[in-house]
């Protein structure tokens, strides 16, 4: 078991995942980390070809996957000490993610998408300090150009801007931890820099930490600190041996 050092323990860590391993059931080993550590309101910038572990570990940092072994704590709590249940409120309080695959409700409209976390979570409401949840949604669409989009239903926009809806669901309600997994995929050279500065103005704004999974080594350069999944993930090692 990997234990913090004394200068850890001083600071107050987003994430700390000590001797972690999963596996789906009946495969390989997909991660076996031993130690990966974020501190509160880091931006980092998690990147490594595709296969070796990112959305899992996402999966696992958002407890919507549950450890094999070792530890995932996020935010202090240890998540596979949780039930599932427990993980799922975890995450509507605390994690704002944005889904690879976008995860919209296909019967709501852009605007009840993007309130419904504070529907959902009452600590997530509660950090609008008395906003309106629709006025902070209309807020946020206009700063992802899609304030003339509200009304529709999400079925009727286009790949980009359904992941634009996707990140303003993600923003609302100031979670402590922003999960992003290849949120810039879909989006031309102009909305992904428009997209970045309000994520990282947001995450600034609400002290949260953002982890940012992506493929585009270009953009590394913007956020604190970058992670080679490989060089931490000793299952891929086994996986490239």
């Amino acid at each position: 078991m990997v234990t913090p050092s004394t200068g850890e323990r001083a600071v107050s860590l987003a994430v700390s995942l000590q001797d972690v391993r999963f596996s789906y059931p009946g495969g390989a080993p997909v991660l076996d980390i031993a130690a990966l550590r974020v501190v509160r309101g880091e931006r980092v910038f998690l990147h490594g070809p595709s296969g070796s572990g990112k959305t899992t570990l996402l999966g696992l940092l958002a407890g919507v996957l549950p450890p094999s072994a070792g530890k995932v704590l996020v935010l202090g709590e240890d998540l596979g000490a949780l039930r599932s249940a427990a993980r799922d409120r975890f995450r509507a309080e605390h994690v704002g993610y944005v889904f690879q695959m976008f995860n919209l409700i296909p019967y709501l409209s852009v605007r009840d998408n993007i309130t419904l976390p504070c529907r959902v979570s009452k600590a997530r409401r509660a950090r609008l300090h008395g906003a309106d949840p629709t006025a902070e949604a209309e807020r946020l669409a206009a700063r992802l150009e899609l304030d003339g989009l509200l009304d529709k239903s999400v079925t009727a926009l286009s790949v980009g801007q359904q992941q634009r809806v996707a990140v303003a669901r993600a923003l609302i309600g100031a979670p402590e931890l922003i999960v992003c997994d290849e949120p810039t995929s879909a989006l031309d050279a102009d909305r992904r820099d428009r997209f970045l500065e309000l994520l990282f103005a947001s995450v600034a704004a609400s002290g949260s930490t953002l982890l940012f999974v992506s493929h585009d080594l270009s953009l590394a350069e913007r956020f604190g600190r970058a992670i080679s999944l490989t060089a931490v993930n000793r299952a891929s090692v086994a996986v490239a041996a």
